[in-house]
């Protein structure tokens, strides 16, 4: 969902040879790739990859060991990270917070008032499936609607970039598939530029519009691929059509020849 304060990405965003070590330890290895503006591109790999690691050089949290990355036009650290909203793998509500005020926390972050920012938030609770929730703390939330809420307060950040770190890995697998419906649901309403980590290959291809597969640590981009177009709106009917099943296929060799 774009917000009025801030335009989408309108240039790529690239990686071009970038390295990423932490001492002797090497995460990524020289990863070309082009991030477009306005799609979802997933990245999904075998554990210890440097999937996240991608994700945080994306985000400007990290910078490369060698290698430049753009984002926008914008290539240091700090300039990335004023383009992109990061969501970790865990909600990270607060949990002396109302659902509202979690969600406004990236609108007081930059420098709105409570009311303002609650009340902008709040608008957009019934459009997550939320309403009458907002005064509800998160540990009386179900998982799905604290990960709604942390979705939200990703967006409210008002960056044209959002950078999502398996966001539903620590859901069940009914809430799970709920979700991923939910959130192209959401994406197709409003589209964003967005880079999704996940370990499920069925999610990134049924998200996403370009999946890149990277291989074992250190991590190489060893194929990408186009999801399937066009998918059937109801999940069930796209997981099962034979073009996704294809797709799958060839994702999951990618990443057995990734993994040797």
């Amino acid at each position: 969902m774009r917000t009025e304060t801030e335009a989408p990405v309108e240039e790529p965003l690239s990686f071009r040879k970038v390295t990423r070590r932490y001492g002797a330890l090497t995460a990524l290895a020289g990863v070309d790739l082009e991030l477009r503006a306005g799609e979802l591109t997933a990245v999904v790999g075998p554990s210890g990859c440097g999937k996240s690691t991608l994700l945080e050089l994306i985000a400007g949290l990290r910078e490369p060991s060698e290698g430049a990355i753009e984002v926008g036009g914008a290539g240091g650290a700090a300039a990335r990270l004023g383009q992109c909203a990061f969501m970790p793998q865990r909600d990270m509500l607060l949990p002396w917070l109302s659902a509202v005020d979690n969600a406004a926390l990236a609108l007081r972050n930059r420098g709105a008032r409570r009311g303002a920012a609650r009340a902008e938030a709040g608008r957009l609770f019934e459009r997550f499936g939320l309403a009458g929730f907002e005064r509800a703390r998160p540990a009386e939330l179900s998982g799905g609607m604290r990960q709604r809420v942390a979705f939200l307060r990703t967006l409210v950040a008002g960056k044209p970039l959002l950078a999502l770190d398996e966001p539903f890995a620590s859901l069940d697998a009914i809430t799970r598939a709920e979700m991923q419906a939910w959130l192209a649901g959401a994406l197709a309403s409003d589209p964003r530029t967005v880079v999704l980590v996940s370990h499920d290959v069925e999610e990134a291809l049924y998200l996403a519009d370009r999946v890149a597969v990277l291989s074992a640590r250190p991590g190489r981009v060893v194929e990408q691929l186009s999801a399937p177009a066009p998918r059937a709106p109801d999940r069930d009917a796209a997981v099962t059509d034979p073009a996704f099943v294809a797709a799958r296929e060839r994702a999951m060799a990618a990443l057995h020849r990734g993994s040797r």
